[in-house]
């Protein structure tokens, strides 16, 4: 590792031990759509409300639900029949992940690009993570997807901080040894401040351990596994891990990776975007 990367993942430790580091904060709408899923008797009409006052929002859920994952015999055009479909629960928590978006934005144009791509690859990853959920697990496929969309949420304040200091901009190695060695530590932080379900709030640090055991399947073993699977068909340093080696892939009961479970999985890939 070189000294500037060295140099720059200490700071940035510190500060997140000291409470120093500048997080993003949950926008004001996943804030809204959270309060308002808690209330247990709350109607379809009422969280159409809350979800409806983002139209860009609205337009991704009424996608989602026309995906051919989801897709039924007649197509959905508005907002409510869209959260009859998926559920209460479901919309809010498949909401407040794609709202993540409005936070992956940045001022300068590197630093948006990486933003984008980080992005990208939550939404098709999240996909995955949704279809494998609904074939081998008991789970619920929005936590699943929601586990998805966050699990590189730490790699945000990295990028804020690099947009501050250029000679860490200029250097993408060094800024990409940064980028691997502590998103997942400061995207455990994040979501804890944002206060996630218990269940995904060690997502971000657990996910890259290939060795993890777990007495039971977990959304972790989900987004690894689908990770592994996503980062497979690209360049990646994960090109040589096996799937089938993998304890989490022995959880999930997946005795190999049939060619139709394949193509059930790429397919879910676009199904967020």
């Amino acid at each position: 590792m070189s000294n500037l990367a060295h140099k720059v993942q200490k700071d940035l430790i510190q500060a997140i031990t000291k409470d120093d580091l500048v997080l993003p904060t949950l926008p004001e709408v996943a804030l809204n759509i959270r309060k308002a899923a808690e209330n247990p008797d709350i109607s379809v009409s009422n969280l159409s409300k809350v979800i409806g006052r983002d139209t860009a929002l609205s337009a991704r859920l009424i996608k989602v639900v026309n995906s051919p994952l989801l897709r039924a015999a007649q197509e959905v055009t508005n907002l409510h029949t869209a959260i009859t479909r998926l559920g209460v629960n479901y919309s809010s928590n498949l909401a407040i992940g794609l709202v993540m978006e409005q936070i992956f934005h940045a001022r300068s144009e590197v630093v948006e690009n990486k933003m984008r791509d980080v992005w990208r690859q939550s939404l098709e990853i999240a996909g995955i993570c949704y279809a494998l959920c609904r074939r081998c697990t008991s789970l619920k496929p929005d936590q699943a997807a929601l586990g998805g969309l966050v699990h590189q949420i730490g790699v945000l304040p990295i990028l804020t901080y690099a947009e501050e200091h250029n000679e860490l901009l200029s250097d993408p190695v060094s800024l990409n040894h940064v980028i691997e060695n502590i998103h997942p530590l400061i995207g455990d932080k994040l979501l804890s401040v944002w206060e996630f379900p218990e269940m995904l709030v060690k997502l971000p640090g657990q996910y890259l351990d290939f060795s993890r055991e777990s007495a039971a399947v977990d959304y972790i073993d989900l987004v690894q596994i689908a990770t592994v699977f996503c980062l497979k068909q690209g360049d990646s340093a994960l090109l040589n891990l096996e799937l089938s080696t993998l304890p989490a892939f022995k959880r999930l009961g997946l005795d190999g990776m049939s060619i139709k479970l394949q193509e059930e999985l790429n397919a879910a890939r676009v199904m967020f975007i």
